[in-house]
């Protein structure tokens, strides 16, 4: 399974495959048609607080990455993840689709690490999830 990144703007290419926009809204002046979308999973994309948040301070990717991780704890983003998971296993190739300024520096490229096995997000309530999420950490053995 490969998965690409694109900007959702770029026109689409038979080498794309499954083509998956996960912004929260279509790129202005665009319509759906237009994008040659699979599907679109506005519920990946990161809430409008944290996007805002991470356009003022860029410099903190680390910081940005485990609150984006946090919010998709959430129920619809999980199942959301989920359908994601398995469109990519089923497809040669997957193009997430994103307008940001910086593709490799975005929300998209979390979920290509996740749909790529790098960290997976808890689905489950309790100490992984807020341990994922950076509000406590995890106990080392002794």
């Amino acid at each position: 399974m490969a998965i690409l990144l694109k900007d959702a703007r770029d026109a689409a290419s038979p080498d794309d495959g499954a083509r998956v926009l996960v912004d929260r809204q279509r790129p202005q002046g665009m319509e759906q048609a237009d994008l040659d979308l699979k599907i679109w999973f506005p519920e990946l994309a990161p809430s409008t607080e944290l996007r805002r948040w991470f356009h003022d301070k860029p410099a903190q990717w680390p910081l940005f990455r485990r609150r984006y991780l946090a919010e998709l704890c959430d129920e619809c983003a999980v199942a959301a993840l989920n359908q994601l998971e398995n469109i990519a296993a089923n497809a040669n190739q997957t193009t997430l689709l994103t307008s940001a300024e910086d593709a490799e520096r975005s929300h998209a490229a979390i979920l290509r690490d996740l749909l790529e096995g790098v960290k997976k997000p808890p689905a489950t309530s309790g100490p992984s999830r807020a341990a994922a999420s950076g509000r406590i950490r995890a106990r080392r053995p002794q």
